[in-house]
């Protein structure tokens, strides 16, 4: 694994030795970016410093990264370096311990950066860092709290400032079949369970669900279970569950299952009947939509779904999406489900501090937004430069949030979250009660103690 990251290192290092001189991707001055706040970094001047940074992105997201990074070079005369790896989480460890750590780290998993800034190895970002997330993110306080940890002194401080964001909570269709069947966007749960009842009313079978992925088999359903949970429990009753401080056994989290299961365990809801649903792999089962007749209508799935789609399929008229909606009789707001990055100062300095400060400018947002792959809650970006109609209405679900919550399973030990849960799920739609299967995952959730 060391002898594997030292090699992408390499090659990403020799990708980026001259980051701040390649040409910026877009010319300061042109199109509708906001170059107000470009020009207003060039009062910080950090002439020949050097700002490392080790994040988990290779191939496109890399050049994507380097091309921000590029602004912030540019403008403040630092010298940045991005290296990737794709063996980012054990390799940010082994040089925090060795006191090699970059300036900044790129965590995929907060949990991770939690542990760190338990054991000392993150600083906490700058003074009112946290009241800005709070006023210019949607659902600020959200990611306030998913970057804030205890440190080694047992005193809790913001540590991860959120940049790049994933969506989760959205429903796929297809538009045509919507429009020759008469079918209308639901709105609110309560009228997704009454379109998935009147598709079987007219013959057709509502959901496509799969939840083969190999060895991590079950974890669509996972996604499924934690968007159910946000939509039938407050988001401190999510929190709680994701900490086990509420079990899986409890009766909020096997109400959320259950959720699930009224889509997922009913043979006439899912193509090729519940008995299929574990069976399928995630990434066929969107096909069963493209299909002349309709095998379904819906699918659930996060925003990278369009990869595995027909060739050639277009989103946002070929095929699209809509937000998978709240219950309209429960206050709970429109809670999103995703995941993402958070950026921690792993070795402090004038530069990171002000990296960091870079992430608050609407110019670090909209340059990775004109490019591909890149949502942000940022309220002040200007998303008329999305390069990709798709990726703009993703983002207005990020900005319509009232409530973020990061993938649970993410955020569970690794036995349960990419473990039992999984499994539990595989288990749960094969016949198993929703008790059975939480009073199994919260056993082994026991059992890591």
């Amino acid at each position: 694994m060391k002898k594997l990251f030292l090699m992408s290192a390499a090659i990403a290092a020799l990708a980026l030795g001259s980051a701040q001189a390649q040409e910026l991707k877009f010319p300061p001055g042109e199109g509708a970016f906001n170059w107000e706040s470009y020009e207003a970094l060039k009062e910080t001047q950090l002439n020949g410093e050097e700002v490392t940074v080790f994040g988990p992105w290779l191939g496109p997201d890399q050049e994507f990264a380097e091309s921000v990074l590029a602004y912030f070079a540019a403008a403040t005369g630092a010298n940045v370096k991005y290296v990737g790896s794709d063996s980012f989480e054990q390799q940010i460890v082994i040089d925090a311990e060795a006191g090699s750590a970059p300036n900044v780290a790129v965590f995929p998993q907060p949990g991770l950066a939690a542990d760190m800034a338990k054991r000392g190895f993150l600083t906490p970002l700058a003074e009112g860092t946290g009241a800005w997330i709070t006023e210019n993110y949607a659902a600020g306080q959200s990611w306030v709290d998913l970057g804030t940890y205890a440190g080694k002194d047992g005193a809790e401080n913001l540590y991860g400032f959120p940049f790049k964001v994933d969506v989760k909570s959205l429903v796929w269709y297809i538009p045509e079949n919507f429009e020759d069947a008469g079918y209308e966007v639901p709105t609110t749960m309560e009228d997704l369970k009454a379109l998935t009842e009147k598709i079987v009313a007219d013959g057709g079978t509502p959901w496509c669900i799969g939840l083969g992925s190999g060895g991590a088999t079950g974890w669509p359903a996972t996604d499924w279970v934690e968007d159910m949970m946000l939509r039938t429990q407050s988001p401190d009753v999510y929190d709680k569950w994701v900490t086990n401080e509420i079990k899986f056994t409890d009766p909020a989290v096997i109400g959320a299952i259950e959720e699930f299961g009224w889509f997922a365990k009913n043979d006439a809801f899912v193509a090729g009947g519940a008995g299929a649903v574990a069976t399928t792999d995630f990434r066929d089962s969107p096909k069963g939509l493209f299909s002349s007749p309709p095998q379904c209508y819906l699918h659930h799935q996060a925003s990278f779904i369009p990869a595995f789609f027909p060739e050639g399929t277009e989103v946002g008229t070929d095929a699209d999406f809509f937000y998978m909606p709240a219950y309209a009789g429960k206050d709970l707001g429109t809670p999103v489900l995703g995941a993402g990055t958070l950026w921690a100062i792993t070795k402090d300095s004038p530069g990171a501090q002000a990296l960091i400060k870079f992430l608050q400018s609407p110019i670090a947002h909209e340059i990775w937004m004109a490019q591909k792959g890149f949502l942000t809650p940022y309220k002040a970006v200007n998303t008329e430069v999305f390069s990709d109609p798709t990726l703009k209405k993703m983002n207005d679900v990020l900005l319509g949030a009232t409530t973020f919550r990061f993938d649970a399973s993410d955020l569970m030990p690794g036995g349960v979250g990419a473990g039992s849960f999984w499994t539990g799920m595989v288990d749960y739609v094969g016949g198993r009660s929703a008790e059975d299967v939480a009073g199994a995952i919260q056993q082994s959730w026991d059992s890591l103690k």
